[in-house]
């Protein structure tokens, strides 16, 4: 009979948190609501936002008048499960299509 000695490690690192983009949408349009008194824009992000700093994500500002400004978002620090972000919508807007 022979024994054969074999080993496993496993990384147990826990993975980065995760902030949906819906929430990341609702955030950035109740910030923009509130800063400027004017209603909530339609907001879109494509994907889910990872929780590591200096991660960024380009989200689209959908107008009434259908035109759209880029917005990006950028992590600025996380806390546990916390995600703090920044964001700058671009200062230009495409016009409608």
């Amino acid at each position: 009979m022979m024994l054969a000695g074999c080993s496993a490690s496993v990384n147990a690192e826990k993975p980065e948190p995760k902030m949906s983009a819906k929430k990341v949408a609702t955030l950035v349009s109740e910030k923009l609501a509130s800063t400027t008194g004017r209603p909530k824009p339609d907001i879109s992000c494509p994907e889910d936002l990872v929780g590591k700093v200096g991660t960024t994500m380009r989200c689209k500002l959908t107008a009434n008048d259908g035109s759209t400004l880029g917005v990006t978002v950028k992590v600025t620090s996380v806390n546990g499960d916390q995600i703090n972000f920044d964001f700058e919508a671009d200062a230009t807007a495409s016009p409608a299509s």
